[in-house]
């Protein structure tokens, strides 16, 4: 009570400032925040407040520490409920304030940093603004009235450590707890699992898996070599070096990852496969696991599928025009044979899946044969194919085309024996999916001629194939237009796509919503051949590549290139983007 009265007092000494919500209070706001905008479910915000009840710690600090809401959407809460500003990365200021009134320590504990002067207050940014003590602590300190605004606690704890620290980094810190180097570890098994269970070993791992979910990583590749360890971030399609544990601690960083796997630590000769279930900064995490051994140990590559951010939409996976009319035809066809082609990380699967979204009705029963299943769709029967029982993408087929489906999809078409059953399935009346490792729509011909299968069967079960590749969308908050040059804009036949007026491209610039790259997710080129009575007598004289594409062109297909150009005038991407990952036909 007397705690209260004297806070009233210190309010009224400044009349200015309004009256301060309890903490209670203001975490319930939060609560309701995020269940209202279904950042967190009812069930977990009780869960939260319990738990960090009975650990005597901050309902901000122990809702990121069980990773059920991210930094942003909780900064977001602390913004609404208190109408504070929040602050964004490059708002932190380049040089200190007040640095001999606040010491380091009471900077990290608290989680507050000075922003700037504005007149006669502090802007400070602080992680968790229903705690008054900070900032009152800031006011003594610094004998100046302080304005409160919400920061990211990884953005503060970056700018803490740049401005009033020695600039190391959280990474560097968990190092320094590793101790000395084990150089024996990897011979003594157990003494590896102890060492893998240890806590700095396991918050090193969840740091390298937490900066690649802000970065929006696609993977993380953790590779060893002689005298280091290298850990690159695949962001929008691109590698990129980031910040790597020392090379003294590869065996216990590799060890953690296939214990979380669910791996062999003892196996080092052979590749593994795993997957591990995780919630990070409140999104559920599905990490594929992959490890194969190399001259200086095992590489490690991780690939993180988001289960809530994907959308099984084709305008959102960037279908648009002419090739999203021709997919969608090819899809409504009762039976048949529809292919997706491209390279290794083209986008293959999640156009499939969208096209599974797209068809899963009442009506229809679909059956799916996937290595490994990437996607738990509702409704969906889907098969894990295991090779070690037997259970193969031929032996799958076989049994499930007596389970009466209506569509099938198979993962991949690895051999004759699956393409041969997936056309006697499209025969039979079935409509099936699939994938071809090619580089475009029309060596998806080719490579079914070339595994074998006759060319009266394809001709016969193939409504359509689709080339694919992903290029990397413009960030919409910095892009920069500029117009082009007559010479460039009559090479590229750009006049097609503007008929009216100035040609306007846009370029990549950089800015803190894409983390400086000018460039923020990605989108789809593609082109989709529609098989017609020319382009079927193309197939059955064997003609190859060059002839089949100019007969789908001359049919109406508009390729992948000329959709780049399209995209790349309506500003979804630049042009260095589309020649990088598509060919002039």
């Amino acid at each position: 009570m007397e705690v209260q009265e004297q806070a009233a007092q210190d309010d009224s000494d400044h009349p200015s400032v309004a009256p301060h919500p309890s903490r209670d209070a203001v975490i319930e706001g939060v609560g309701e925040f995020l269940v209202r905008n279904g950042k967190l479910s009812e069930h977990d915000f009780v869960r939260i407040r319990r738990v960090a009840a009975g650990a005597d710690e901050p309902f901000a600090a122990m809702a990121l520490k069980l990773g059920l809401v991210s930094e942003r959407d909780l900064a977001e809460g602390f913004a609404f409920v208190l109408d504070v500003p929040m602050t964004r990365a490059d708002d932190y200021p380049d040089v200190s304030l007040f640095e001999d009134a606040l010491s380091l320590r009471f900077l990290k504990e608290a989680q507050v940093v000075p922003v700037a002067m504005e007149e006669d207050r502090l802007r400070l940014a602080m992680a968790d603004p229903s705690d008054r003590f900070p900032s009152d602590a800031v006011e003594l300190a610094c004998d100046v009235l302080v304005s409160p605004c919400v920061g990211l606690p990884s953005d503060i704890e970056k700018a803490v450590e740049r401005l009033y620290g020695a600039g190391r980094s959280a990474m560097g810190e968990i190092v320094d707890s590793l101790g000395a180097d084990d150089e024996d570890a990897e011979a003594d098994i157990e003494h590896l699992k102890d060492l893998a269970s240890e806590a700095p070993v396991i918050r090193l791992v969840n740091l390298i898996v937490q900066r690649a979910v802000e970065l929006r990583a696609s993977d993380i590749h953790i590779e060893p070599f002689e005298d280091s360890l290298t850990v690159r971030y695949r962001v929008d399609g691109v590698l990129q070096d980031v910040e790597a544990p020392p090379a003294g601690s590869t065996a216990a960083v590799i060890s953690r990852i296939k214990i979380m796997a669910n791996l062999n630590i003892a196996e080092r000769r052979k590749p593994q496969d795993g997957r591990i279930a995780v919630r990070v900064q409140g999104k559920e995490l599905d990490l594929r696991v992959s490890t194969v051994p190399t001259l200086f140990g095992e590489s490690v590559v991780i690939r993180l599928l988001d289960k809530e951010s994907v959308k099984f939409d084709f305008e959102a996976l960037g279908f648009d025009g002419q090739p999203e009319q021709r997919l969608l035809s090819a899809l409504d066809m009762p039976h048949g044979i529809v292919l997706v082609t491209g390279p290794t990380g083209s986008g293959k699967s999640t156009t499939l899946y969208t096209a599974l979204h797209r068809l899963n009705t009442p009506e229809r029963k679909i059956i799916t044969v996937e290595d490994p299943v990437e996607y738990q769709l509702s409704g969906v029967n889907q098969i894990h194919v295991r090779s070690e029982v037997g259970l193969t993408f031929a032996g799958a087929l076989r049994a499930i085309v007596r389970q009466d489906p209506d569509v099938i999809m198979v993962g991949e078409m690895r051999d004759v024996e699956t393409a041969r059953i997936a056309v006697q399935s499209a025969l039979t009346g079935h409509l099936v999916l699939s994938t071809l490792h090619t580089n475009d729509a029309v060596g998806g011909v080719t490579r079914l001629l070339d595994m074998g299968v006759e060319d009266y069967l394809i001709t016969s079960t193939v409504n359509g194939i689709l080339g694919q590749r992903l290029v990397r969308r413009l960030c919409t908050a910095c892009r920069e237009s500029y117009r082009v040059l007559p010479e460039m804009a009559a090479e590229l036949k750009l006049r097609c796509y503007c008929p009216d007026g100035d040609i306007t491209l846009y370029r990549a610039k950089g800015c803190s919503e894409c983390v400086g790259t000018g460039y923020r997710g990605r989108l789809v080129l593609s082109e989709v051949l529609l098989m017609s009575d020319p382009l079927r007598q193309l197939v059955m004289r064997h003609a190859n590549a060059s002839e089949l594409l100019k007969g789908a062109v001359e049919e109406g297909m508009e390729t992948m290139y000329q959709d780049g150009l399209r995209k790349a005038v309506l500003g979804l991407t630049t042009v260095e983007e589309v020649i990088r990952v598509a060919e002039k036909a």
